[in-house]
């Protein structure tokens, strides 16, 4: 499997689903290509819809191209330009698909899907059901040849696991 490890960006070929390396602090949405933010969503466990659509302006992005689906435990409103569907439990791994699939209806080729942190799911879910449901997302975004990108913390997941999520895409990537 192709691995590259990238300074502060990265960028993907429609259809390329890759297993992303991150530092464990900031957003992966970062290290995103300027093209990402034409057609973007987020699977957000790590950001509120408010902090997105902050990082996709100063990125220079249009918050009315990127839908986020929050991923949190606790209530949240956000009344802005960013596309969001409610919030939804971390451990509400049906909840999460259920979602993801509507959304994907609005991912055109050449756009993007990003999970920017499969490693609260692994807290919350157990492995073998993340797995499907990664799959599930993966395959969509595939079909869709859309870009993925599945975030991970390298450093706070087994070697297994790792192993396990990374068959699922067609190239690892490391940034710094």
């Amino acid at each position: 499997m192709p691995e590259t490890t990238e300074g502060p960006r990265f960028s993907l070929d429609p259809g390329q689903q890759a297993l992303v390396s991150v530092p464990s602090m900031g957003s992966p949405l970062t290290t995103l290509p300027d093209e990402a933010f034409d057609n973007l969503l987020v699977v957000s466990a790590t950001a509120a819809p408010g902090k997105v659509e902050s990082l996709v302006e100063r990125r220079g992005g249009d918050p009315q191209k990127v839908g986020v689906i929050p991923i949190t435990g606790s209530p949240s409103e956000y009344d802005g330009p960013l596309w969001t569907t409610d919030p939804v439990d971390p451990s509400d791994l049906t909840g999460i698909s259920i979602r993801v699939s509507k959304a994907m209806e609005y991912v055109m080729q050449g756009g993007w899907v990003v999970v920017d942190n499969v490693n609260v799911l692994l807290m919350y879910g157990r492995e073998e059901k993340v797995y499907r449901l990664l799959d599930s997302v993966v395959s969509s975004a595939r079909e869709r040849q859309a870009c993925g990108a599945y975030c991970t913390v390298r450093e706070a997941i087994t070697d297994e696991t790792y192993a396990r999520l990374r068959d699922l895409c067609t190239l690892t990537v490391t940034v710094e």
